[in-house]
């Protein structure tokens, strides 16, 4: 039985309140909060275990390095990879996209070549593209959404020419709740000889995702958005596109042998992780992931989107109410204006009543122009938010639109 009072009972932070109200936390898809046992095992790592991992011949330094690669054998097994020198350890999706780019981008691509990406996608995965095409002289092609807050598939097929060299896509828009059909995009892609790299920022949290069924190239995550600790991603990559990439970054640990002539890398996974990892976070991802896995995601998927039904068909009854993105396959995110209310006035009202939502572009200016907004207000639920929770939001939203 899939119990959320208890689950709740996890979360210390669910119990303060705001203002003088119990807090409601609706900004789960910028971060979401974590578990007692993620900071215990943390605050453990730190008081009893702490040393620096790797090489360390004494008994502190080996015991942190096999918690640190547990903790890699962990994110294996959470994503269904084939070998743990395919999990790199990163500082967030956001790192994990610019790597690929700067990598794949410095070894597969020239001045004329093309990625693909989406207009639904986050800045992490247009920018650190067009600091490629800076550099490089690459292009970047665009799927167009259409007015469902779906991706025009006919339109992505037509994208491809001799020139495209990588696609890179979100599998779940965090603006829209949008699902992306991710494995049908591989399928093209692969079709025509091109890897994809698949943000999965906003789907690990939510829903299982095994990436040897997507078979995906790449596909990056954010712990703080699985329950874990701020600071630390996965890039997944398959080995043999990993071998063939250059090192992001140089320095300690992702080196062979060092001379002034000549230096040779690390094998896979330390040639991508240079300098001192962060090891009490990587304990702290795993013991997330540990935390979502054994409540099951099946359930936590059923709750979340049961929450999100619960909260559209509510939302729908206040007038002037707007939502973006009403694609068959939504996930928990939930984005809306009403009437004439800015986002910023709403969302700093809401937050009077402890609601806390998130308000703005939602580092995706390209799909705030698509639908013609400047922003949105946008709630995004999480596996410890309740019904109650969303009844507060509905009634908030429309004592908000009365006082206008």
């Amino acid at each position: 039985m899939y119990d959320v009072d208890e689950i709740r009972k996890d979360f210390p932070i669910l119990g303060r309140k705001v203002y003088g109200r119990p807090l409601v936390y609706l900004d789960n898809a910028a971060t979401v909060q974590k578990p007692r046992s993620v900071v215990e095992a943390m605050s453990d790592e730190y008081y009893n275990v702490n040393a620096n991992v790797h090489r360390g011949v004494h008994f502190l330094s080996q015991q942190a390095t096999e918690l640190h690669e547990a903790a890699r054998e962990t994110v294996r097994r959470f994503l269904n990879a084939r070998s743990t020198a395919e999990v790199i350890f990163t500082r967030g999706t956001t790192e994990s996209i610019n790597l690929v780019a700067a990598c794949f981008g410095e070894a597969f691509m020239r001045e004329g070549d093309e990625v693909i990406v989406s207009e639904m996608e986050h800045h992490a995965n247009i920018v650190s593209w067009q600091l490629l095409q800076a550099r490089k002289g690459i292009k970047i092609r665009v799927i167009p959404v259409d007015g469902r807050g779906e991706l025009r598939m006919d339109e992505f097929e037509r994208l491809f020419n001799e020139h495209t060299r990588i696609v890179s896509v979100t599998h779940v828009s965090n603006v829209l709740g949008t699902v992306n059909p991710v494995r049908r995009i591989v399928e093209v892609a692969h079709a025509h000889g091109v890897p994809v790299l698949i943000d999965g920022a906003q789907s690990t949290p939510h829903f299982s995702v095994d990436v040897q069924a997507l078979d995906c190239d790449f596909f990056a995550f954010s712990g703080h958005k699985v329950y874990g600790p701020t600071g630390i991603g996965v890039l997944y990559g398959k080995e043999n596109w990993l071998d063939r990439l250059p090192p992001y970054m140089g320095g300690g640990e992702m080196i062979g042998h060092v001379s002034f002539e000549h230096t040779t890398f690390a094998e896979l996974p330390l040639k991508f992780e240079a300098g001192t990892p962060d090891y009490v976070a990587s304990t702290g991802l795993a013991r997330a992931l540990d935390y979502v896995s054994h409540l099951g995601l099946d359930a936590i998927q059923s709750h979340e989107r049961g929450l999100t039904r619960y909260a559209l068909d509510g939302l729908r009854q206040i007038s002037g109410m707007r939502i973006l993105g009403e694609a068959d396959d939504h996930d928990a995110v939930v984005s809306f204006l009403v009437g004439h209310i800015h986002h910023l006035d709403m969302g700093t009202l809401l937050d009077r009543l402890g609601i806390a939502v998130r308000t703005g572009h939602h580092c995706a200016e390209p799909l705030m122009r698509r639908f013609g907004v400047e922003g949105t207000v946008r709630a995004s639920f999480a596996l410890y938010n309740t019904r109650q929770e969303v009844d507060t939001l509905v009634a908030g939203i429309a004592r908000v639109a009365q006082m206008f």
